[in-house]
């Protein structure tokens, strides 16, 4: 998650620096949210794989 949510910024500068400003935008989006997802799902797994194991 955390790999396409950097090729997405790196699409988003690379955009920038041609000047295309939408692509820009919404490559910087999808990478925003692309890590908030990840940075979640990081923080669920590490909760749940701290519980005892169930009998």
């Amino acid at each position: 998650m955390f790999y396409w949510a950097a090729v997405f910024m790196i699409i988003a500068i690379a955009a920038a620096v041609l000047g295309v400003g939408g692509l820009a935008g919404t490559a910087a989006s999808i990478a925003w949210a692309l890590f908030a997802i990840g940075l979640i799902l990081a923080i669920v797994f590490a909760v749940v794989g701290r519980r005892p194991p169930s009998i």
